[in-house]
């Protein structure tokens, strides 16, 4: 008797289960195209297509001060952040090589000046004694040979001597430029070699109100990239705060890095607050069109794709080939328009409520803002309610039925 009732118990639960389901089935089923969908009223308005890449900021002039003789650092009158002016002592380098190798050449200019000195004395001896026929020509013109070889010994000597005292010179590093020492890479103390390659001791930024961005933008945007163009961009320092520039240069160079083609797009931006420093990731946007009232559809509603609701008069959605077009439904009624055809770039379909039913709107679509595109033509009108997706209360556990579409 117990297990009877036990049964019995059991099958009256599986029975309300069942009952609960079909119930809940039926009221999903009865609910209306309104109230399973979320809709959204097209409106007329402005739209720009624009196209983004990260660049880095840069002075327009950044200088780097090296040296072109070797030695060991005495003396620092910079340090980072400060501000120099043209012909402003930067540092300086042992000089007790240099100034005695330019004492040397000196001496050295006193010497041969002392023969030259000399050799012009022996001419004119030779010019008196010649005339009285006292020696020979050869004589004479040996003398003459001498003197000039002076003269050219003692030209040599204080070429020399002038080389020694540039270099000498060359041991005080002065800023070629009027900026601020963006970086300094040697220390007190720090020996440095000028041989093949001459080294960076300082690097000075000319103006810091006035800066660059170097950005990269790929080989698919750049043919809609002009100079002159209004940039806009922000950086990390100030999320909340939007900065402008314009497009200076394209550079013809291309970079190839694991076979994507970039190409560098220089822009130019005032920076009167010096807020912006060197090095600074800017997140760059260009404007590349706009249009002006005109008829907008979100790119949500051309996204969707309905998964299983009955469109029109009882046709089946139409799915994405994998080609990029579309393929009827299986079951064999796509006899509407548009229906296994494939779509260009520059249309896509929408769904409308009417009658209480799905409707396809096949639309002609311009420039897009990543939100919102441009509709070139179709039979859609301002205030329609497009379909923009379902509403997960109203879903009944399946899948959801928002696609990629291609437009």
């Amino acid at each position: 008797m117990t297990i009877s009732l036990r049964n019995s118990a059991i099958a009256a639960l599986v029975v309300l289960l069942a009952a609960g389901v079909y119930y809940g089935y039926r009221e999903n089923a009865a609910q209306s195209p309104e109230q399973r969908y979320k809709l959204q009223a097209t409106e007329t308005g402005d739209i720009t297509q624009t196209v983004s890449a990260n660049g880095t900021l840069n002075p327009v002039v950044l200088v780097s001060v090296g040296t072109q003789v070797s030695g060991t650092v005495t003396k620092l009158y910079v340090d980072f952040n400060d501000k120099v002016e043209k012909g402003q002592p930067l540092l300086e380098l042992d000089d007790s090589l240099l100034a005695a190798q330019a004492r040397q050449t000196a001496a050295n200019v006193v010497n041969v000046a002392a023969a030259l000195d000399l050799a012009r004395a022996s001419e004119s001896r030779m010019k008196a004694l010649f005339e009285q026929e006292y020696v020979s020509r050869q004589e004479l013109e040996q003398a003459i040979q001498t003197r000039r070889s002076t003269e050219a010994q003692l030209a040599q000597a204080k070429a020399a001597a002038e080389k020694d005292q540039v270099n000498l010179r060359y041991t005080t590093i002065r800023s070629p430029v009027s900026g601020v020492v963006v970086d300094r890479v040697v220390d007190l103390g720090q020996t440095v070699a000028a041989s093949l390659q001459t080294p960076t001791l300082i690097k000075i930024a000319q103006d810091l109100s006035e800066m660059r961005i170097d950005s990269s933008f790929a080989e698919a945007d750049i043919g809609k990239i002009r100079e002159g163009q209004k940039v806009r961009f922000t950086v990390d320092a100030f999320p909340n705060r939007s900065f402008q520039g314009e497009v200076q240069q394209i550079r013809l160079n291309p970079t190839t890095q694991q076979n994507v083609v970039t190409y560098n797009v220089r822009v130019s931006l005032s920076n009167p607050e010096h807020i912006l420093l060197p090095g600074m990731t800017a997140y760059v946007s260009i404007g590349v069109a706009s249009r002006q009232g005109v008829l907008l559809v979100p790119n949500a509603a051309l996204r969707f794709k309905p998964a299983d609701a009955a469109i029109g008069n009882g046709e089946r959605a139409a799915t994405p080939s994998p080609s990029g077009g579309q393929k009827p439904a299986a079951d064999g009624a796509g006899e509407a328009k548009g229906k296994g055809k494939k779509r260009d770039s520059a249309s896509g379909t929408v769904y409308v409520v009417d009658k209480g039913e799905l409707k396809p709107v096949n639309v002609q679509i311009g420039i897009t803002d990543n939100r919102n595109s441009e509709v070139l033509g179709g039979d859609l009108k301002a205030g329609d309610k497009v379909v923009v997706g379902e509403n997960v209360a109203a879903t009944s556990g399946k899948p959801s039925s928002v696609g990629m579409r291609l437009f």
